[in-house]
């Protein structure tokens, strides 16, 4: 490869240098170190394909940025022409490396196409066509029992962790399976499904389960109780259990920091349980005896489901 090519091969285009930063998550909400993620940093993103020589680049010249790297090699090339084969032949040994990182990191579109196909061939075979008369019934309506607040952390499935069948559960899932309290003003999602599970469904229970390792407990633990967010949503989101962060860290001062994020996911259920009764339909399902509520905790590192019932003390009103 001649200078002249080598030089502009790391010549900037315009696709090239159109760069605009978003927050990337630093730590996976399912990661469970012992110690407190930073969780956002800025990192670049290109508008366009991204010259295939800008990470290992960038690795290997410390922190300039792109352009500066892109800068610095011209110069050096101009300056000292006979390290144009040289250049040359490491820019082929890197093109050919992230070549090989990106081809083997990828799922093509096909297969992953494949596997969603194929998933429901096997429902429809396996559990559909065995069961008609259960899906007869639930192409009719449904009428659950069970009402679930889940993680959305793909570990943790309701249905899969306790078995329910289709038409059995109410599932509402979220980071970290918090429930807020009661406010027609914000989080009308969950508000609106509380309100449906019990008002129409007339669900008979509300279960809220919490689950070892999570990300958002840890999360939450982890962000300073003030100061601006460094999230879009998570930090204003994970704050609904506040009160649990603050009882853990209260009672658990000494203990490592992992131990707290585990003590805080308990707590952070029954925090959501106390919300619960902020909704007026729940509190009156409650004190009527037509609703109960629990709490629940699935360790999947052990392997093992812990259920509890909270006593709120509630009484039905007095008729004067």
């Amino acid at each position: 490869m001649s200078t002249i090519f080598a030089t502009q091969l790391f010549t900037p285009t315009s696709a090239q240098t159109r760069v605009a930063f978003r927050p990337v998550a630093a730590a996976k909400l399912n990661n469970s170190a012992a110690a407190p993620p930073s969780l956002i940093r800025n990192e670049p993103v290109f508008a366009a394909p991204a010259p295939i020589i800008h990470p290992l680049l960038k690795e290997d010249m410390g922190n300039d940025s792109y352009e500066e790297a892109i800068s610095a090699l011209q110069k050096l090339l101009s300056e000292k022409a006979e390290l144009g084969p040289v250049a040359a032949a490491k820019i082929d040994g890197i093109t050919a490396s992230l070549q090989a990182t990106s081809s083997s990191a990828t799922v093509p579109a096909s297969e992953s196409v494949e596997r969603l196909k194929n998933g429901f061939i096997k429902f429809k075979r396996e559990k559909y066509e065995k069961n008609p008369a259960l899906y007869g019934e639930l192409a009719k309506g449904q009428s659950p029992p069970y009402m679930v607040f889940a993680c959305s952390d793909s570990r943790v499935c309701p249905s899969h962790v306790l078995d329910f069948q289709p038409g059995e559960a109410f599932v509402v899932r979220n980071v970290a399976n918090m429930v807020p309290p009661y406010d027609q003003t914000k989080y009308a999602g969950v508000g609106a499904a509380i309100e449906y599970g019990v008002l129409h469904l007339k669900v008979k229970e509300i279960v809220v389960i919490g689950h070892s390792a999570c990300g958002g407990i840890k999360g939450l633990m982890s962000f300073p109780f003030d100061g601006p967010n460094s999230t879009d949503f998570i930090e204003d989101w994970v704050k609904i259990c506040l009160p649990a962060k603050s009882k853990v860290l209260s009672d658990h001062k000494e203990t490592p920091f992992g131990d707290q994020c585990a003590q805080c996911e308990k707590e952070a259920v029954n925090v959501s349980l106390g919300n619960l009764l902020s909704y007026p339909f729940v509190r009156h399902g409650l004190v009527n005896k037509t609703l109960v509520l629990k709490g629940g905790y699935y360790d999947f590192v052990n392997g093992s489901f812990e259920l509890w019932s909270l006593d709120f003390g509630l009484s039905a009103p007095l008729s004067v």
